[in-house]
């Protein structure tokens, strides 16, 4: 969180953020993260380690839940720390942000790929260079199998 404070919006680079969901304590699945995923309305920050060992995540000022579309800001990034943090903001290409459904978490779109996705039980994704971020593929496999997620979000 330190090193990514910077990009953080600054009315939230001081909050007292909390661990909501953690996969190794909480379970493997979307509805559970949805569940545990914080009040509507409040910023969510998703860290993934995959079993490469590559930490990569994305910040969002909504809520990560289930959707019918595609919802957020363009205060949504990607991000990556591998081998340092670098960070992927909105291109203003779309709003294709963040859609959740019961079987797959999508952030960032555009031409059939996306920025980083996430399966239903929270073990493969994947990460494509997007029109959303214009990011770098934030894994070193795609797809990727997941170590361990993260769902960091305000009290």
């Amino acid at each position: 969180l330190p090193q990514l404070s910077p990009h953080l919006p600054p009315r939230l680079t001081k909050q007292p953020w909390q661990l909501l969901h953690r996969s190794g304590r909480d379970g493997c699945s979307l509805r559970t993260l949805y569940q545990r995923g914080g009040r509507p309305g409040s910023p969510a920050l998703l860290l993934v380690r995959d079993t490469e060992l590559q930490a990569f995540g994305a910040f969002s000022t909504s809520s990560i839940r289930y959707s019918e579309g595609f919802y957020g800001t363009g205060e949504t990034f990607l991000f990556s720390f591998s081998p340092e943090l670098k960070v992927f903001k909105w291109t203003g290409r779309n709003n294709f942000f963040l859609k959740g459904d019961m079987d797959l978490l999508m952030i960032g779109a555009g031409s059939g790929r996306f920025g980083l996705w996430l399966d239903g039980d929270l073990q493969r994704g994947g990460s494509l260079p997007c029109e959303t971020f214009d990011n770098e593929t934030l894994s070193a496999r795609d797809p990727f199998r997941v170590r361990s997620l993260e769902l960091w979000g305000l009290p």
